[in-house]
């Protein structure tokens, strides 16, 4: 017999079914679905019997102690939330934290008999509740019966039992319900499923077991309960102040913090850790990969959103998320960073927003920044594409970081403007801010990433005709040139730069610097001479509209007299250093005299150029930045000279005026006045204003401010409690933004 081959002909395949793609589940991978939502619930039965019913059925269990009502205890002037420190929360349920013994009273339809009756508070989360996922809790009031969560008897009154429960410090945070259970020889009676008897659970600062615990009281209440925090940006020599109304407290924040962990689909077992939660929620905070809360916008174009300038606080752009289930248009860093820091806040994890002067973005752990030139020592900007952020802002957040080695815990970094992305998604962190400083950039999460953002250098290329590079200058301290945050208790700011590296220039400096490349950090290994002619930008301080003079200052260090061919670049840029247009450009020839002339003047020459508004005006973009870039050559040396300098336009103020003797729940009236100082138009303009504790956001449109005029917009609010508050107000147009005002209130009860 002979073999045989069969030949089978391709045909072609099956066409695909038509119609919607079934919806992928667990069923078959797993018993039951991952509970993934905290809105989502199982209604526990009323009545659970033991065992078998007998031949009548299962017997009665209304001869046994019953449940007349429970009482939560959860008003903001009870115990409860005022020793979890909750009172500030505006909602109408029990919120507790994490940790800490918190109290409910259960009246029982005769006295409760230890010795005879037995009962069991029942807390559960999510949807497929479970003892050993944690998300299924019973309390005992007995000694010899406890579970993870701790319960007593404080006091019996009559019929009615105080009962103290003390959630685990490590327990899931979010909503949960409590059921009460009589248990009886026949079975389990409960309650029935009632909203009064919902509570939320945080993080607990104030608990020493809790890993968030934060041992500062001045800093526990500035990163947790602040609601007001101011933002700075600008440039590192001309700093600005931006007020945020973080409105952590607000009616319908939490629910809206807690939905979007639930949108992103985290399993409710990994909501109880902060280091889990806090990187989740850098990727939801931004629309990029998940439909996240909100959309960035670099482009200067706003028209169907509200521009990143015009938002004077979280709480609008939290609860249309929560409403619409849509993303929020627009952000820029500050923004994602004020809305991390309410949702940080809000959940109890101490958290600040802190700002880098001259970021360096975009490098992947890479610690250079190049500028090419042309072999005449002029920018080739199409080739340079890196660029350095006047400022950008991002989170700290306090944990202990049980998943690193000890010295690891304290502040870390996270970051929601979406840059990079980590692990397929576009978030940041947590980054131990201590392995930041000593170079240890192997511990996650993206710690060189945040190391190169505050440690790269700034390395000047000459490009050849062939297309080769070679490095001329290396500016090693213009990157990460201060870190700051708000002081605590006050509205001064705090210089952290100390806590993110070492001075320049120090030995320990270089030491994490070799270790940072040790573990991947690629950095600039030459080391240029720097040029003998020095030059020189003074700070600037200009508003808007204004002409001005710029100095250049050339000083030749050297014997012999040198003579410099420099490039002056004048460009409007946003403030992510990214060049909208050029309104400048100067090329003059420079002779310096030697440094041992008696004649300090020809030693030292100055080239002042005289800038007119009209030049950068019709170019400015929405943060008002110019950039001057002086690069030349000298022809003596080839070497390279070069100086930068950013100078942030002065805005005109908005003046609020508050009506004074202020008292909770009586009528006030705040006024916003403000006058356009331009001779053009001021078009489509918004005017938003807002308060914590004061009022919500109000917005008022004006199609035209003719030039020179002036508005006033007064609006009527009701404060809600006693205490000193600031309204904020911010007024937005294309042609004008980020123009500020703020008045300090104070409310008697």
């Amino acid at each position: 017999m002979s073999d045989q081959v069969t030949l089978v002909t391709p045909s072609d395949p099956p066409p695909l079914p038509s119609g919607p793609r079934p919806k992928a589940t667990s069923r078959g991978r797993a018993a039951a679905p991952t509970a993934v939502s905290n809105s989502d619930s199982s209604d526990m039965p009323e009545l659970e019997y033991f065992g078998i019913p007998g031949p009548r059925g299962y017997p009665p269990l209304t001869e046994f102690l019953d449940i007349f009502d429970t009482n939560m205890m959860h008003r903001a002037d009870e115990s409860n939330r005022r020793l979890h420190h909750t009172t500030l929360f505006n909602l109408d349920s029990l919120i507790v934290r994490r940790g800490q013994e918190f109290q409910v009273k259960i009246t029982f339809n005769r006295p409760y008999k230890p010795a005879e009756d037995k009962f069991a508070l029942e807390f559960v989360i999510g949807s497929s509740p479970q003892y050993s996922k944690g998300t299924y809790i019973p309390v005992f009031p007995t000694p010899d019966r406890q579970t993870s969560w701790a319960g007593r008897v404080l006091e019996t009154s009559n019929n009615v039992v105080t009962m103290g429960i003390t959630p685990a410090a490590n327990c899931i945070v979010g909503k949960y319900h409590m059921y009460v259970a009589i248990v009886t020889p026949y079975g389990i009676r409960r309650t029935r499923r009632d909203d009064s008897r919902d509570l939320y659970i945080l993080f607990n600062p104030w608990a020493a077991d809790d890993e968030v615990f934060l041992d500062d009281e001045t800093e526990r209440e500035e990163c947790v309960m602040t609601e007001l925090g101011i933002i700075y940006h600008g440039s590192y020599d001309d700093i600005a102040e931006r007020t945020w109304n973080y409105g952590q407290f607000n009616h319908g924040m939490l629910d809206a913090c807690l939905y979007i962990l639930d949108r992103c689909q985290m399993p409710i077992t990994n909501r109880g850790d902060p280091v889990k939660v806090t990187r989740q929620a850098s990727a939801m905070l931004n629309s990029r990969d998940d439909e996240g809360v909100l959309v960035g916008n670099w482009s200067g174009n706003y028209v169907d959103g509200v521009a990143p300038t015009s938002w004077t606080g979280s709480t609008d752009i939290l609860l249309s998320y929560y409403r619409s289930r849509q993303p929020v248009a627009y952000a820029q860093c500050w923004v994602y960073a004020a809305v991390f820091n309410t949702f940080l806040r809000c959940l109890g994890i101490p958290s600040r927003v802190v700002t880098n002067f001259f970021s360096a973005h975009d490098n992947d752990g890479n610690l250079k920044t190049d500028i090419i030139l042309d072999e005449n020592g002029r920018i080739d900007r199409s080739r340079t594409r890196d660029s350095i952020w006047n400022y950008h802002c991002w989170n700290e957040c306090y944990m202990a970081r049980q998943d690193l080695p000890p010295g690891f815990g304290g502040w870390q970094v996270v970051d929601a403007t979406p840059q990079e992305t980590s692990d397929g998604l576009y978030r940041c962190g947590p980054a131990s801010v201590q392995a930041i400083k000593h170079g240890q950039t192997c511990y996650p999460y993206d710690a060189p990433f945040v190391f190169a953002e505050v440690n790269s250098d700034v390395v000047f290329n000459v490009r050849s005709k062939d297309g080769t590079l070679e490095p001329v200058k290396v500016n090693r301290t213009h990157v990460g040139r201060v870190v700051l945050t708000k002081n605590p208790g006050d509205l001064t700011r705090r210089d952290i730069t100390d806590q993110y590296k070492f001075p320049e220039g120090s030995p320990e400096e270089r030491t994490v610097l070799e270790k940072a490349v040790k573990y991947g950090c690629k950095r600039e290994q030459s080391n240029p001479s720097p040029a003998d002619v020095e030059l020189n930008m003074p700070t600037l301080e200009v508003t808007m509209g204004e002409d001005f003079e710029l100095t250049l200052e050339f000083v030749n260090h050297s014997g012999e007299t040198r003579t410099v061919d420099a490039y002056i670049s004048g460009s409007v840029v946003y403030y992510t250093g990214v060049t909208s247009s050029e309104f400048l450009f100067r090329t003059p020839t420079v002779t310096v005299g030697p440094h041992k002339c008696k004649d300090w003047s020809l030693q030292s020459v100055k080239e002042l150029l005289d800038i007119e508004a009209r030049t950068y005006m019709r170019h400015l973009v929405e943060q008002s930045n110019l950039n001057f870039i002086v690069t030349g050559k000298v022809e003596e040396t080839e070497q390279i000279v070069s100086a930068m300098k950013v100078v942030t336009l002065r805005n005109p103020r908005l003046i609020i005026e508050v009506s004074e003797n202020g008292r909770v729940n009586e009528e006030m009236i705040a006024s916003v006045r403000f006058t356009n100082p331009f001779s053009f138009n001021l078009e489509g303009v918004y005017v938003r204003m807002e308060g914590p504790g004061l009022m919500t956001a109000a917005t008022k449109y004006y199609s035209l401010i003719p030039g020179h005029a002036s508005l006033v917009w007064s609006e009527y609010f009701t404060p809600q409690r006693a205490g000193t508050s600031r309204m904020v107000a911010v007024l937005d147009c294309a042609a004008l933004r980020q123009v500020y005002g703020e008045a300090s209130v104070t409310i008697e009860p």
